[in-house]
């Protein structure tokens, strides 16, 4: 299998037009342009909303219903309208703190910060951490933006060809390290996704310690995206790098994926017990500070319900892992059918299928990029998928993220009896969606 990356010694990721590199790093241009992965979401919506019978795989929403002891827990927090503090609620810290100590994470709830959203989290802690930013290739399509945002310069290194993603090859790592000193880079920063997004993949322990040993002699600080922890197949096998290098590493984490909060906007992260650490701590507070002030308040009751992980909590999430892990094996059986080579899901809701093995009968369509692909896919079978590039692919490569989150069905109880169905997989409305999927794969390699 292809790695679906740039060769290791890639200097950036393309971001925008309105962002423009030069030898020495990047200058910000007027006006970012939106994220991808809310643009396309948006087009999409707009499609079904006129009528279309869009597959919607482009977004990473969890696609699963509220618990109501959840909803009890906003309604208890509501009338909480006072500003709080900027670290949080001494109840959601430590929440959170329990939360990660029973995942083998030794933390104190001063170590936490609870936030609007694990992604403003991503953005502040490559703003106040010094150094460039490197990026296994391919990646989240928003921490390359964020660097640039932050004036960081970005490197990228290819994820091993048979390995999972989230974490860079380390042989192409220590190279591009060394090829990055060598043109006068500075890199400082590490981002790691467990379980990753795009690829739908989990790093393994091994994986995972390597490169968090690379990471800690060349002295790198270490930001590891856990917000589909939770989601990992077969979580007890899941390790994440603060359990290798604690005194380096900064955990992210929310409830965005595996409660299915994401408009709710609560995240949270693990600073070290360190010196670096406690550093970070105080320039993330006044950055905090300037920026969002505090998590809003209901939120926060809820955070510290959630996290607290009462018995409805931890059935819920299971139930979830339970339906993305049908969801996504049932899609990856259908394109390895139709003869369509991807890593096999591991972690989350995400497949990244290369279409590679299909390159002359798509060539025959006049289909011979990423882009080409995501367009065909839509035009021709109303499916709406996210191209490689988004994630800093090769344009050229003929890659694509899946979701299989918004299949779960249109109306609320659709997707209760599917986060409860034994089968889920076999549900009409997700089977009519999976097989409309697998005829659509076999009309490409036709």
């Amino acid at each position: 299998m292809s790695t679906g990356a740039r060769p290791a010694t890639s200097t950036a990721a393309p971001l925008a037009p309105s962002l423009r590199w030069h030898r020495r790093g990047i200058v910000i241009g007027a006006s970012p342009t939106p994220s991808a992965t809310l643009a396309t979401n948006e087009r999409l919506r707009r499609l079904i909303a006129e009528g279309r019978p869009i597959l919607h795989l482009a977004f990473g929403e969890a696609g699963l219903p509220v618990p109501d002891e959840v909803l009890d827990a906003l309604a208890r927090g509501a009338s909480d309208n006072a500003y709080g503090s900027v670290a949080g609620s001494p109840a959601a810290r430590e929440a959170a703190a329990g939360y990660l100590e029973r995942r083998r994470l030794t933390c104190d709830p001063d170590q936490i910060l609870i936030a609007p959203g694990s992604k403003a989290l991503l953005w502040a802690l490559l703003s106040v951490l010094p150094g460039d930013v490197v990026l296994p290739c391919p990646s989240w399509v928003s921490y390359a933006a964020q660097a640039a945002l932050a004036g960081k310069r970005v490197w990228n290194v290819p994820i091993d060809s048979d390995g999972a993603g989230g974490v860079p090859d380390p042989e192409a790592l220590e190279e591009t390290l060394s090829e990055a000193v060598r043109q006068g880079g500075d890199p400082g920063v590490i981002v790691l996704t467990l379980p990753d997004n795009p690829t739908g993949t989990v790093a393994s322990a091994a994986a995972v310690q390597r490169v968090s040993e690379i990471a800690q002699a060349s002295g790198l600080s270490i930001v590891s995206d856990e917000i589909y922890r939770d989601l990992a197949h077969a979580p007890d096998e899941f390790r994440s790098p603060a359990e290798f290098v604690p005194e380096r590493t900064y955990v992210t984490n929310g409830l965005s994926k595996n409660m299915a909060l994401g408009g709710w906007r609560i995240g949270f992260v693990r600073l070290p017990a360190s010196d670096a650490g406690r550093a970070a701590a105080a320039a993330l507070l006044a950055l905090a500070s300037e920026v969002w002030s505090s998590t809003p308040s209901p939120m926060q009751h809820v955070a510290a319900h959630v996290l607290s992980e009462p018995p409805h909590v931890v059935e819920h999430v299971a139930r979830g892992r339970r339906l993305h892990r049908a969801a996504t094996t049932a899609l990856y059986e259908s394109l390895l059918a139709a003869g369509v080579s991807c890593r096999p899901p591991a972690g989350g809701f995400y497949l990244y299928p290369d279409f590679e093995p299909l390159r002359p009968a798509l060539a025959d369509r006049g289909v011979r990029s990423g882009e080409a692909l995501s367009d065909h896919l839509l035009e021709r079978f109303d499916i709406g998928v996210l191209n490689g590039a988004a994630f800093g692919d090769d344009p050229g490569a003929l890659r694509c993220r899946m979701a299989t989150s918004l299949l779960y069905g249109d109306t609320v109880e659709r997707r209760r009896q599917a986060l409860s169905a034994p089968d889920s997989a076999a549900l009409p409305w997700i089977r009519e969606s999976l097989d409309r999927l697998a005829d659509a794969f076999v009309a490409l390699a036709a």
